[in-house]
């Protein structure tokens, strides 16, 4: 199923207004918190309609369209569930599967691909 964020995503870049829908926080501190959890040295990663950045330029994020797309999708998660239930929904994933085999976390990796 192909994520309408993506399809967006490709629409809003022709018309350059891609920030209308979500922000941008570059060096975010909760995102450095998540590369040391992850253990990586750079991340995106989405509270709310927020991409929270560490290590990683937006300039550089927005240039790779795999990376934009499943940021995108976690968007979408979490205006369908809403925040709080969302979170809930996503720790309680987490602990059960592992990061890897979340279910939003697989759902998010297949959009990398559409």
């Amino acid at each position: 199923m192909l994520c309408a964020y993506v399809v967006r995503y490709r629409r809003l870049l022709n018309k350059n207004t891609l920030n209308e829908q979500f922000t941008i926080k570059e060096n975010s501190w909760l995102a450095k918190i998540a590369a040391k959890k992850l253990n990586t040295s750079a991340v995106a990663m989405v509270l709310g309609s927020t991409i929270h950045l560490y290590n990683t330029s937006k300039a550089a994020f927005l240039q790779n369209e795999k990376w934009v797309k499943h940021e995108l999708c976690h968007i979408r998660q979490y205006r369908q569930q809403g925040m709080v239930i969302f979170i809930i929904k996503y720790l309680w994933e987490s602990m059960r599967k592992g990061y890897y085999n979340n279910r939003f976390e697989v759902e998010t990796r297949a959009a990398e691909n559409e």
